[in-house]
């Protein structure tokens, strides 16, 4: 066999070839690969960005080494760490390779999270396997599924790909609740799903506004309309605290006098 290379059979006797290199007394599988010669090629690559002075940038196309591979090998080869995810490791934050021109930054306290989950995109929505469920990396930061860049929220720098904690600012945190800023004042407006938008008030903190929401999901279904309505859950509240919150808390007359035949 050529150097690097080891040859296995698939269940159904299909016969494949895998490829590894060792290096810091690691060993490290390189892939599996069709023909011999396409996994000494990988092989061969991962070599020479072990032992040269190759970086990310010159990764080509039609390699036989997968792109997040050659990451993983270059961050071991100068921070000594292997990492089974394509993490580049920088001096206060590390880059997530998404492919060869998007990089993500995360700070260090999100380190051991994403070296043991991948990172996976569809139609612009990020997320990750985590205990069978995708899960939206964005909900790290508690901001909700349904949130809008811009309105929900944004990125401080104007950098989207950027996600260290600082950079992330959370507009409206709270379901069915948007900040509106007019006239130098600030309030809160809560809009319900039902058959269409309903608005339920105009309030003067976040907090009475998601309170609100809440309270109008109760009697929306108290009038017959049984949905699933997400709830707002407020840390900052005690239990005492969020029902005299709920109690005086004012719902829009539509709102109230919503009956059964929706």
């Amino acid at each position: 066999m050529m150097q690097g290379v080891f040859k296995a059979y698939k269940k159904d006797s299909t016969k494949y070839y895998r490829a590894s290199v060792t290096f810091m007394n690691k060993h490290v599988s390189l892939g599996s690969f069709d023909e011999e010669e396409q996994a000494n090629r990988a092989y061969n690559e991962a070599r020479k960005v072990l032992y040269g002075k190759e970086t990310i940038a010159d990764y080509e196309e039609g390699m036989s080494l997968d792109f997040k591979k050659w990451v993983m090998l270059i961050n071991f080869r100068d921070n000594k760490m292997y990492i089974k995810t394509p993490i580049y490791l920088q001096k206060k934050y590390f880059e997530y390779y998404l492919s060869q021109d998007v990089a993500l930054k995360f700070d260090v306290d999100d380190l051991f999270y994403y070296s043991n989950h991948t990172i996976m995109t569809r139609d612009g929505y990020m997320f990750v396997a985590d205990y069978g469920m995708q899960v939206n990396i964005l909900s790290r930061y508690g901001i909700k599924n349904h949130a809008v860049e811009g309105r929900d929220f944004q990125f401080a720098n104007g950098d989207r790909h950027d996600y260290r904690y600082r950079n992330i600012i959370v507009i409206n945190k709270y379901h069915g609740v948007t900040r509106v800023e007019e006239d130098g004042r600030v309030y809160y407006k809560t809009k319900i799903h039902i058959i269409g938008d309903y608005v339920v008030g105009l309030y003067n903190s976040e907090i009475e506004a998601a309170v609100a929401y809440n309270k109008a999901a109760d009697i929306v279904n108290a009038a017959g309309f049984w949905k699933d309505f997400p709830q707002n859950y407020i840390e900052e509240l005690t239990a005492i605290e969020y029902a005299s919150v709920y109690n005086r808390v004012n719902i829009s007359k539509k709102i109230r006098e919503l009956g059964h035949g929706y």
